[in-house]
C-alpha cells in the first residue's frame, strides 16, 4: 500500500511540475522528444539502406555489366550487317566504334574465379574465347574479295558465331539474376531483424507522441479552442458563455484570466460601436445618393450633344468622333430598357467603345471583327457584348505594354448561334481559370465579377441550352464564347 501512495505521490509531483513549466519550456521539450524520435528513426534507416545498398550495389553492378554487353553486342552486330550491305565511311565508323564499346563491354564483366563461381566463371570464359574468335573471323572476312567463293560461307559463319555470343551473353544474364537472388536470400534474416527493431521503437515512440498528444491537447489545445469559442460567441454579440478555466499555471493560463477579465468589461463598448457604425452606414449611404443626385445622366448627355457641336465648328474632327461615339454610348445606356437587342446593334455601341479604348491606347489596340450577316438580327441580351470587351482591355490587352488584337467573330452553326470575343493579351493563369470556370458553372460571382456572371445567367435564363464558354492560355490570350439555340431562324 504505502509502494502504490508512493508512486502517486510521485505522479502527481511530476504532473504539478509538467502543469507549471513556462510554454516555452514544455515546447522545448516536446520539441526535443520529436527531434530524437526522428533522428533515432532516420538512423534505423540508414542502418537498413545501407545493409540494403551493400548488397544491392554487387547484384546491380553484375547485372548492369552484363546488360551492357548484350546491348554492345546487339550494336556490333546491327552495324556489322549495315557495314557489309554499304561499305561507306559512315558505316565503317559506326561499326568501329561498335566494336570498341562491345570490346570495351566484354573486358568490365566480372572474371574473378572466387568472387564469381565456377559455373559462371566457365560461361565468362566462353564468351571472351567466342568473341576472341569471332573477332578473328570478322578480320578474315574483311581482307577477302566478295567475289571470292568463300565470302558468302564466311559471312554466314559469322552471323551464326554472332547468335552464339548472344546466347551466351543471354545465359550469362540469367546466371546473374539468379546468384543476386541468393545473396538477397542470404541476407533476408537481417532485412527482418531491423524492420522488428523498427517496429519495436515505432511502437514506444507512438506511446510517448500519444502522451504528448493527450496533454497539449488537454493543457494547450482546449483552452485555445475554448477561448476561440468564446471569441466566436463575443463577435456575435453572446456573452452568455460560460468563463473558460485551465489547469495549468502558465502563459495560457496567463492568457485565459486576461481573456475573462476582458469579457466582462468589453460588451458594452462593443455594443457602443456597433450601434455608432449602424449611423454611419446610414450616414454614408445618404451622401452616397447625394453624390449621384448631383450627376443628372441626361444633363450629361446633353452636355456632350452640345460640346460635339462646338467641335464641329471648330473642326476638331478626333474630338467630335470621340464626343459623340460617347454620346451613342450614353443615349444606348439612357434608352436601352429592354432586356435584348439585335446583336448588330450591340457590335455598334461597342465599336463606339473601343474607338474610344484606341484613341487612349492607341496603336496597341488593334480591332478586327468576322460576323456572319445572317447573326445581325439575332436577339442577345442587352449590354451582353461591351463587358466582354472591356474585360478583354482592361484584363488583357492594356496589361501588355505591346498590347495585342482583339477580335470580335460570330456564326451560325445549324440553329446553334456562336459570338466570341477573343485577345491576345495577357491570359488567365490556369488556377484562376479553374476558378473562374466552377463560378461560372455554379452561377456565383464572388470573384468573377458582377458583369461576367449577369450575362451567363441571362443567357442561360433567356435560352435553355445557353452557356458562356472561357479558355485562356496565360501570356498568349482569352476567347470568351457564348453559345445558344435560336427557335426560328
Amino acid at each position: 500500500m504505502d509502494r502504490v501512495k508512493g508512486n502517486g505521490s510521485f505522479g502527481d509531483k511530476v504532473r504539478r511540475t509538467w502543469l507549471s513549466l513556462p510554454l516555452r519550456k514544455k515546447v522545448g521539450a516536446i520539441t526535443v522528444l520529436a527531434a530524437f524520435a526522428v533522428s533515432f528513426s532516420i538512423l534505423m534507416n540508414l542502418v537498413t539502406a545501407g545493409f540494403g545498398m551493400n548488397g544491392f550495389r554487387k547484384i546491380l553492378e553484375d547485372n548492369s555489366r552484363s546488360a551492357s554487353f548484350q546491348a554492345a553486342m546487339e550494336t556490333e552486330s546491327r552495324t556489322f550487317k549495315t557495314m557489309i550491305r554499304d561499305r561507306s565511311e559512315d558505316n565503317r565508323a559506326a561499326y568501329k566504334e561498335a566494336c570498341g564499346a562491345a570490346r570495351k563491354a566484354l573486358e568490365a564483366l566480372p572474371y574473378d574465379y572466387d568472387e564469381i563461381g565456377r559455373e559462371r566463371f566457365a560461361k565468362t570464359w566462353s564468351v571472351k574465347n567466342s568473341y576472341d574468335t569471332y573477332e578473328k573471323r570478322k578480320a578474315e572476312l574483311l581482307s577477302m574479295s566478295e567475289d571470292d567463293p568463300e565470302y558468302v560461307q564466311k559471312l554466314y559463319e559469322i552471323y551464326q558465331i554472332q547468335n552464339y555470343i548472344k546466347s551466351y551473353a543471354g545465359s550469362l544474364q540469367e546466371m546473374n539474376v539468379a546468384a543476386g537472388i541468393r545473396r538477397y536470400e542470404k541476407q533476408i534474416p537481417l532485412f527482418l531483424l531491423i524492420p522488428a527493431l523498427t517496429i519495436l521503437w515505432g511502437s514506444l515512440a507512438l506511446a510517448a507522441v500519444l502522451w504528448l498528444n493527450r496533454s497539449v491537447g488537454r493543457h494547450i489545445v482546449r483552452p485555445v479552442q475554448a477561448l476561440a469559442e468564446d471569441s466566436r460567441r463575443i463577435a456575435e454579440n453572446d456573452y452568455s458563455g460560460p468563463p473558460v478555466s485551465t489547469e495549468c499555471e502558465d502563459e495560457i493560463a496567463d492568457l485565459v484570466r486576461a481573456f475573462c477579465r476582458m469579457k466582462c468589461s468589453t460588451q458594452g463598448y462593443i455594443e457602443t460601436l456597433k450601434e455608432k457604425h449602424e449611423v454611419e452606414t446610414q450616414l454614408e449611404a445618404v451622401r452616397l445618393q447625394m453624390l449621384k443626385n448631383q450627376i443628372n445622366p441626361h444633363f450629361l448627355f446633353n452636355t456632350l450633344n452640345t460640346i460635339a457641336g462646338a467641335a464641329e465648328m471648330e473642326e476638331a474632327e478626333t474630338t467630335e468622333k470621340m464626343i459623340q461615339a460617347m454620346s451613342r454610348l450614353f443615349r444606348y445606356n439612357l434608352k436601352s430598357t429592354a432586356s435584348v437587342m439585335p446583336f448588330e446593334r450591340e457590335k455598334k455601341v461597342v465599336e463606339d467603345y473601343i474607338y474610344l479604348q484606341k484613341m487612349r491606347f492607341g496603336s496597341r489596340i488593334r480591332y478586327t471583327s468576322d460576323c456572319s450577316q445572317d447573326t445581325m438580327e439575332v436577339m442577345i441580351p442587352v449590354f451582353a457584348l461591351q463587358p466582354l470587351v472591356e474585360n478583354a482591355i482592361v484584363h488583357g490587352l492594356a496589361v501588355k505594354p505591346e498590347g495585342g488584337r482583339l477580335h470580335i467573330r460570330s456564326w451560325i452553326r445549324g440553329k446553334r448561334i456562336f459570338i466570341s470575343v477573343s485577345d491576345t493579351g495577357a491570359g488567365i493563369a490556369p488556377e484562376r481559370l479553374a476558378e473562374i470556370r466552377e463560378e461560372l458553372r455554379n452561377g456565383e460571382s464572388q470573384k468573377l465579377g458582377i458583369g461576367v456572371s449577369n450575362i451567363s445567367r441571362r443567357i442561360k435564363t433567356m435560352y435553355p441550352d445557353g452557356e458562356l464558354l472561357i479558355d485562356s492560355r496565360e501570356g498568349r490570350g482569352t476567347v470568351v464564347r457564348m453559345a445558344f439555340t435560336v427557335a426560328e431562324m
